[in-house]
């Protein structure tokens, strides 16, 4: 064989090896950054498959704290001036009487139950009717609520926790946890798959050394098809 062509050979190898190592390193990067970003969510999203798999099995003590106090008069006076005028609104809309008009309460009485009972009520519609106003508070692993009612003023807080287990359950599903939490799931999800992409072409770059990688990975993706197809009905 010719110098040259041999030459030309063997650049054209080393060619491909470079650009070979250099996506392989690439790949490294970004698996291990994507890793890195994940971890902590990886370990609380599988804590928390396991215990949502045997929520039955778990038991839950629901703890309730009740709070009661009475609306100073000039809050009263103008929560029942909202009531009326949502009480009007519902009528012009569908004749009843009832309510059903969904808004938030006025800025005196949202600022008293902060001060009050610590209850952040800025933005939240409530539930309003002719005797009461009601203000529902979901929150991740557990409830709360608020009921004032509109003839003396007496206002009810009540907030149920059901523990640490129900809260990382209710985490993991994004229950009333509010929109930062539910783009950061997002984020977590793309980094999940930028994690298992990467990791998927470093086997590829590795399967000729590893013969076992492909049975491993196909093993991997007919176990659930064949469980769904033959258990799920």
């Amino acid at each position: 064989m010719p110098k040259d062509v041999a030459d030309a050979g063997l650049t054209e190898t080393n060619l491909k090896a470079a650009s070979r190592a250099r996506w392989l390193k690439q790949l490294h990067q970004w698996h291990w950054i994507s890793a890195g970003l994940s971890l902590a969510c990886l370990l609380l999203f599988s804590f928390t498959g396991i215990t949502l798999n045997h929520a039955s099995q778990i038991e839950a003590r629901p703890q309730v704290v009740k709070r009661l106090a009475v609306l100073p008069e000039m809050q009263r006076a103008q929560l029942a001036r909202t009531a009326r005028s949502n009480s009007g609104a519902s009528n012009e809309g569908n004749g009843s009487s009832n309510g059903g008009v969904r808004t938030a309460l006025p800025p005196d009485t949202q600022a008293w139950l902060q001060q009050t009972w610590g209850v952040q009520a800025a933005g939240k519609d409530c539930e309003w009717s002719q005797d009461e106003v009601y203000l529902p508070l979901p929150r991740p692993g557990g409830d709360a609520w608020v009921r004032i009612t509109l003839a003396d003023g007496h206002a009810e807080y009540e907030v149920t926790t059901r523990g640490v287990i129900s809260l990382l359950n209710d985490l993991h599903k994004g229950r009333n946890t509010g929109p930062a939490w539910n783009w950061f799931i997002d984020l977590f999800a793309i980094a999940c798959l930028l994690f298992a992409l990467t990791g998927l072409l470093i086997l590829k770059f590795h399967a000729k050394n590893r013969a076992s990688t492909w049975p491993l990975v196909g093993l991997g993706l007919l176990l659930p098809v064949l469980l769904a197809l033959l258990f799920i009905h």
